[in-house]
C-alpha cells in the first residue's frame, strides 16, 4: 500500500512536537500544550489521531479557532489553520489579547505573504512579536480515510461537487475556480517539495531528501461511470456509508430508547445516538472491511463464540479456586490452575478490549442487517449486477419496481437508473411512460431521471458506454452452521451471495494503463522510472468517489503482485447524496 495515512500521521505528530521529529520509546513527559484548528484542520485530524493519542502528545485542549476560548497565558498555542483571510483575522485578535505563552501557526495549504505580513503587522503592534515561535506551511490540503484513500474536503464540498461542475448554466469563471481549487498537479508538486510528508515515501525519510518515484496518474471524470455511485452495494465498508451514517470513519447509529413503556402523558422517549470509530487499530475491521456481508456476519459470530469460550474458561478457573479446604482432588489442581488463572487474568484488558470490538461490529452488522432485510437489499444487489453484466434477468424489472415490500423508493430508482444507464439502447417511449408509471406509483421524485436522460444523450454521442466487464454474483447456498445455532443475527430470507471478481470502469482503464495494454496518453516516461509508473499509481476521480470503487481498486492491487494503487476523489458521497445532486441537475 502507498503509506499516504502514516506520512499525513507522521507530519501531524511532528506538527504536534513544534516541527520537530517524536521522540520514540522516551518516558520523559510531553510538554503541555492547546491545539486550535478550523474546521478544515479538524476533519483532516479526526479520522487519524484519537483523543487519546491526542492527549499522549501533550495536547490537554482541542478548540475551534472561532470559538470563545479563555486566555491560558502560561501554555504554548498550536494552530493548524486554513490562511483565510477571516482565519488571519481571528490569529491576529489572538496576538491581541495575548491568549497564551507562545504561538506555533501552521497552515494546511501555503499562505500568501500580504497575509503572513498582516500577521506580522499584528504582533508587532501587540508587543508580541517574540511570542509567535514558528510559522509553517505544512501541504495537507487533503483528508486522509485509509492508507491508500484520501478526499480533498468536507467543508465547501458543494462548491467542487459533482453537481456544481455539471450544472448546465455554471460560467467559466465559476468553472475555473473550482480546477483552481482542485489543482491535483499543484498539490503533488507541493508534496513533492516537501520532505517532511512526500505521498511517495514512508516515515523513514529523512529531511532534505526526496523520492522520484514518480507514479502513473489517472485523473477520471465522474461522467465515465454514474451507475456505481447509485449501485447497492455488499461488502461490508460500502454497505455502512450506504445504508448507515458514516463522516470521516465514525459510524453513527440510533439506538431504541428501550422497552419500558413511557408514563401516560409522558413524551416519548427520544432515540439516543451512539457512535463507533472504525481504524487501522481495528484488526477485524482491517480484516472484514471490504468482505461481503454474509461473511462478516459469520466472522463476528465465531468471534463472539471465541470470547464467550474465553470468558466460561475464567469463570471456571476461579470457580474451581474458590474450592478451599473441599477434597483432595480440588487442592492438588490448585498449583496447576493458579498458573492459569494467572495468564486469564493478565490478558483481560486484552479480552475486554476485544469485546468492545465485537460489540462494536455486532451493533453495525446488525443494523446492516436490518436495511438489507427491510429493503431487500441483496434482491437489489444481485438484480444490479446482472444488468451491469448483460446477464439473464429472473425477474422483470417492473416488478421490482411495482412491489411496495421490495425497497424504498429511492431504492427503486437507484435501480431503474443503473438500468437506464447500462442499457444500449434506451427503453421505447411507450416502455419509458410505463416505467415512469410505475415510478411514480411507488413514491419516486423523476428528477434525477430527467438528468440521466440529458446525460446519456450527451455521452452517446461523445463517446462509448462504460463497460462493467464480467461482472455477477454467486448464491453460495445456505449459510453455515454457526450461523444456524443460535447466532446473533437472524439470516433467514438473505440471500448468502459471493462477489465474482471483476473490473469497474475506473480499474479497467488503469488496468490498460498500468499493463500497457493501450497507449491514450501522450507521455511515455523515460526508461529508468518506466518500472515505478507501472507498479505505482494514483487514481483521482473528479466530481465524487465511493467505497464500491474503492474496493475494487483495492482487490485489483492485491490480484496484481507489487502493484500499488492510491484512490482519491473530489468528495465522497453515499448513493442518497449523489441522488440528490442528479435531482438536482434535472429540476425543471
Amino acid at each position: 500500500m502507498i503509506e499516504v495515512a502514516l506520512s499525513a500521521a507522521s507530519a501531524l505528530k511532528r506538527m504536534l512536537n513544534f516541527n520537530a521529529p517524536p521522540l520514540k520509546n522516551t518516558a520523559a513527559e510531553p510538554v503541555w500544550k492547546v491545539l486550535i484548528y478550523d474546521r478544515f484542520g479538524q476533519d483532516i485530524i479526526s479520522p487519524l489521531l484519537s483523543v487519546k493519542e491526542l492527549r499522549d502528545m501533550g495536547i490537554t485542549l482541542h478548540l475551534l479557532l472561532h470559538s470563545d476560548r479563555d486566555p491560558i497565558p502560561d501554555v504554548p498555542a498550536i494552530y493548524f489553520v486554513m490562511p483565510t483571510e477571516e482565519n488571519i483575522d481571528r490569529i491576529c485578535q489572538d496576538l491581541r489579547n495575548q491568549l497564551y505563552e507562545s504561538y506555533y501557526l501552521n497552515f494546511i495549504s501555503a499562505i500568501s505573504r500580504s497575509k503572513l505580513e498582516d500577521i506580522a503587522s499584528a504582533a508587532l503592534a501587540a508587543n508580541a512579536v517574540n511570542l509567535v515561535t514558528k510559522v509553517f506551511d505544512q501541504y495537507l490540503n487533503f483528508i486522509t480515510l485509509e492508507d491508500d484513500m484520501f478526499v480533498l474536503c468536507n467543508q465547501n464540498k458543494e462548491q467542487i461537487s459533482y453537481h456544481a461542475i455539471n450544472k448546465p448554466d455554471i460560467m467559466d469563471t465559476e468553472m475555473e475556480g473550482i480546477m483552481d481549487t482542485i489543482k491535483l498537479d499543484k498539490k503533488l508538486r507541493e508534496n513533492l517539495r516537501d520532505a517532511r510528508n512526500s505521498l511517495f515515501t514512508g516515515d523513514t525519510m529523512g529531511a532534505g531528501q526526496f523520492s522520484f518515484q514518480r507514479p502513473l496518474f489517472v485523473l477520471a471524470d465522474r461522467n465515465l461511470d454514474l451507475a456505481t455511485p447509485l449501485h447497492h452495494t455488499w461488502t461490508y465498508q460500502a454497505l455502512i456509508h450506504d445504508v448507515l451514517d458514516l463522516y470521516l470513519n465514525r459510524v453513527s447509529l440510533e439506538e431504541s430508547p428501550g422497552s419500558e413503556a413511557s408514563p401516560a402523558g409522558a413524551r416519548p422517549k427520544k432515540k439516543s445516538k451512539k457512535s463507533y470509530d472504525l481504524t487501522a487499530a481495528d484488526k477485524f475491521w482491517q480484516k472484514h472491511k471490504g468482505s461481503p456481508f454474509p461473511e462478516v456476519a459469520e466472522s463476528v459470530q465465531e468471534e463472539l463464540d471465541t470470547y464467550r469460550a474465553q470468558e466460561d474458561e475464567v469463570k471456571r478457573l476461579k470457580s474451581i479456586m474458590g474450592l478451599e479446604g473441599e477434597d483432595d482432588g480440588a487442592i492438588s489442581m490448585l498449583s496447576d490452575n493458579t498458573a492459569k488463572l494467572t495468564s486469564a487474568v493478565s490478558s483481560l484488558p486484552e479480552l475486554l478490549e476485544k469485546k468492545r470490538l465485537i460489540d462494536l461490529h455486532t451493533n453495525v452488522a446488525t443494523a446492516v442487517l436490518d436495511h438489507i432485510k427491510s429493503r431487500k437489499l441483496d434482491v437489489y444487489f444481485e438484480y444490479e449486477e446482472k444488468l451491469m453484466s448483460k446477464s439473464t434477468m429472473d425477474k422483470s424489472l417492473l416488478d421490482i419496481i411495482s412491489d411496495p415490500d421490495a425497497g424504498t423508493p429511492e431504492d427503486k430508482m437507484r435501480l431503474f437508473l443503473i438500468y437506464y444507464i447500462t442499457s444500449q439502447q434506451p427503453p421505447s417511449e411507450g416502455d419509458l411512460e410505463q416505467y415512469k408509471k410505475a415510478l411514480i406509483d411507488a413514491g419516486c421524485d423523476l428528477s434525477p431521471l430527467n438528468y440521466i436522460k440529458q446525460w446519456k444523450a450527451f455521452t452517446k454521442m461523445a463517446a462509448a458506454p462504460a463497460n462493467y466487464g464480467n461482472s455477477g454474483v454467486k448464491p453460495m447456498g445456505l449459510f453455515s452452521r454457526v450461523m444456524n445455532t443460535g447466532s446473533q443475527f437472524v439470516m433467514e430470507g438473505v440471500k448468502n451471495l459471493v462477489l465474482k471478481q471483476h473490473n469497474l470502469p475506473v480499474t479497467r482503464i488503469l488496468d490498460n494503463l498500468m499493463d500497457m495494454k493501450s497507449n491514450p496518453v501522450s507521455f511515455i516516461p523515460p526508461p529508468q522510472t518506466l518500472q515505478t509508473f507501472l507498479l505505482l499509481a494514483i487514481v483521482f476521480v473528479v466530481g465524487g468517489g465511493n467505497y464500491i470503487e474503492y474496493q475494487n481498486l483495492v482487490d485489483y492491487a492485491k490480484a496484481k503482485q507489487g502493484k500499488r494503487v492510491m484512490y482519491g476523489c473530489s468528495e465522497l458521497f453515499s448513493a442518497t447524496q449523489f441522488m440528490k445532486q442528479l435531482s438536482q441537475l434535472g429540476q425543471k
